[in-house]
């Protein structure tokens, strides 16, 4: 087992401590901006803005995958939330929702673009993909946390769960399920593989039909990709509350919803589903035209402040300087000697 904590040091009366799942969860952040980053450049807008938007984003994106996650315990009957509510700040220890982030982090993307005058579909045609890719890079941080894993299996990719705190309560009994002994299904693993090609998949497609393909394209099919892929993953999800007694889980819903909408999405995008409110959508992204910044030619300023300080000299008087004459010469009258 690794150790979800990378080092710790006391500085003054408070302990600074890295972990992995802090690190991990940012690095994905940060491939998936520089992807992101890449394919809104190629869409011919500025691709600095993603690394603005991420200031917004980013902690947005947290704030709801915790609140989703907390509600969603909650929803399955769990009480630890509620018994120790100072726990809910405690995001290194795991436990980020991905539809919570989704939606909050796409709120703060939407206002900020909407202030920024920047093309909400391009950007998130750009995203969509990139989200996938940073969203799987992210998730050997469940390994290390010994979470997200899926029910008892003999598979021979089947991982281990030695930390006992770490065990389902289901999986609890050690006669039973013997630490050493029982592995398990590594849910995080499957999603991961499934993000990567997904998102690939998408980045294939946006290349290879560049020219053809209409703006929100992209999104639409990460709606559908990202939604049926949930929907799979859910039925190794052991962990997660379910609808009354069946076997459909919350996020499995959720997950089915996202995919239909973006079939729906597909359909209106290309006219075989007509709505009013869908009339005049954009065929072409809209490029922020870029602000010329004025420039300072210091070289043309220092002349003009030349030109101007001549014309000040010229029009003050100088005083004539006195001119010195030369003395008459004296004529000499010399008298003949006789």
């Amino acid at each position: 087992m690794i150790d979800p904590v990378i080092f710790s040091f006391k500085l003054f009366i408070w302990t600074v401590t890295l972990r992995w799942y802090g690190v991990l969860v940012m690095f994905g952040a940060v491939v998936g901006a520089w992807i992101a980053g890449k394919e809104i450049q190629r869409r011919g807008e500025n691709d600095e803005a993603i690394w603005d938007a991420m200031v917004w984003v980013l902690p947005a994106g947290i704030i709801g995958a915790r609140i989703w996650y907390v509600v969603n315990s909650i929803l399955g009957g769990s009480s630890y939330y509620l018994d120790n509510p100072i726990k809910m700040l405690y995001i290194w220890e795991g436990g980020l929702h991905f539809f919570g982030g989704l939606l909050f982090g796409a709120l703060a993307l939407y206002f900020f673009l909407k202030n920024a005058g920047m093309d909400f579909w391009l950007f998130v045609d750009s995203i969509a993909p990139a989200a996938l890719i940073g969203q799987a890079l992210a998730r050997p941080a469940n390994f290390i946390n010994q979470e997200l894993y899926g029910q008892p299996t003999k598979l021979p990719w089947g991982i281990l769960i030695t930390n006992y705190p770490s065990r389902l309560p289901q999986y609890s009994d050690l006669t039973q399920f013997p630490l050493e002994t029982t592995r398990f299904h590594p849910t995080f693993a499957y999603e991961m593989i499934l993000n990567i090609l997904l998102g690939l998949l998408l980045l294939w497609i946006a290349l290879r039909y560049s020219e053809k393909i209409k703006p929100g394209t992209i999104f639409g099919g990460w709606l559908v990709a990202a939604g049926l892929a949930r929907v799979f993953i859910e039925f190794f999800r052991p962990d997660q509350p379910r609808i009354g007694d069946s076997f459909v889980t919350y996020s499995m819903l959720v997950a089915f919803l996202m995919a239909v909408a973006g079939v729906l999405f597909l359909l209106v995008r290309y006219g075989k589903w007509q709505l009013a409110f869908a009339e005049g959508w954009e065929e072409e992204y809209h490029i922020k035209p870029v602000e010329e910044k004025p420039r300072i030619r210091r070289r043309v300023i220092a002349e003009e402040s030349v030109e101007e300080d001549d014309e000040e000299d010229a029009g003050e008087e100088t005083p004539a300087k006195p001119v010195k004459r030369k003395p008459a010469a004296r004529k000499s009258t010399s008298k003949s000697k006789e």
